[in-house]
């Protein structure tokens, strides 16, 4: 057998990496135990209600609105005061018949949205920027699922080519902690995205 590390956050580390989904079960067991009853695997819906491209001599900007239901799972994960977090992507490229399209412009934008017991609001912060706080889950989620004039290029950035833009739209368990990570994985219903390829005109 091979022996453990020392004691301490190289044992831990060890530990929960041997234990895998079992470590994701201890850390958080009301959600594990939600994602093993009959009927949970119904997998999240999402969809652009809006997607409109517009270009002038400032750039390139994308006006945006995702309609959703959240699964069950991040659902309760949400009550139980779990930060969640959401991320829309936009890459714009540039066609080249002579190799792989260039892309010329990468912009992110990422939401946390939280539940906070004490005043029973939700937090919604965008990383790097404000925060705000809604009286319901579903004014909070209107809030970071849509967007308007969001500049995506610089008007430099294009030339006399052909362009498109990428759109991508998601929950993102990248961003929640590890070991409930390994827990939901490959889970339906937090696998909440939407993509679209657009032409910029």
């Amino acid at each position: 057998m091979t022996p453990l590390p020392p004691h301490g956050p190289l044992r831990r580390r060890s530990v929960l990496r041997a234990l895998g989904v079992a470590a994701s079960r201890l850390a958080f067991p009301g959600l594990w135990l939600a994602g093993a009853k009959p009927g949970w695997a119904q997998s999240a819906e999402a969809e652009l209600a809006t997607f409109e491209i517009s270009r002038d001599e400032d750039g390139v900007f994308l006006n945006y609105a995702v309609n959703f239901e959240l699964g069950r799972g991040p659902d309760e994960a949400l009550v139980k005061a779990v930060p969640l977090f959401f991320v829309a992507e936009a890459e714009v490229f540039r066609d080249r018949w002579y190799w792989r399209d260039r892309r010329i412009a990468h912009t992110t934008r990422v939401w946390k949205i939280v539940f906070q017991p004490l005043t029973s609001t939700y937090r919604v912060t965008t990383v790097g920027g404000l925060s705000q706080n809604y009286p319901t889950r579903d004014e909070a989620l209107v809030a970071l699922s849509r967007s308007a004039r969001w500049k995506v290029a610089e008007a430099g950035q294009l030339d006399d080519g052909h362009h498109y833009l990428e759109f991508n739209y998601r929950l993102d368990i990248t961003l929640l902690p590890r070991p409930m990570q390994i827990g939901i994985s490959g889970h339906p219903d937090w696998q909440l995205a939407v993509k679209r390829t657009q032409r910029i005109n």
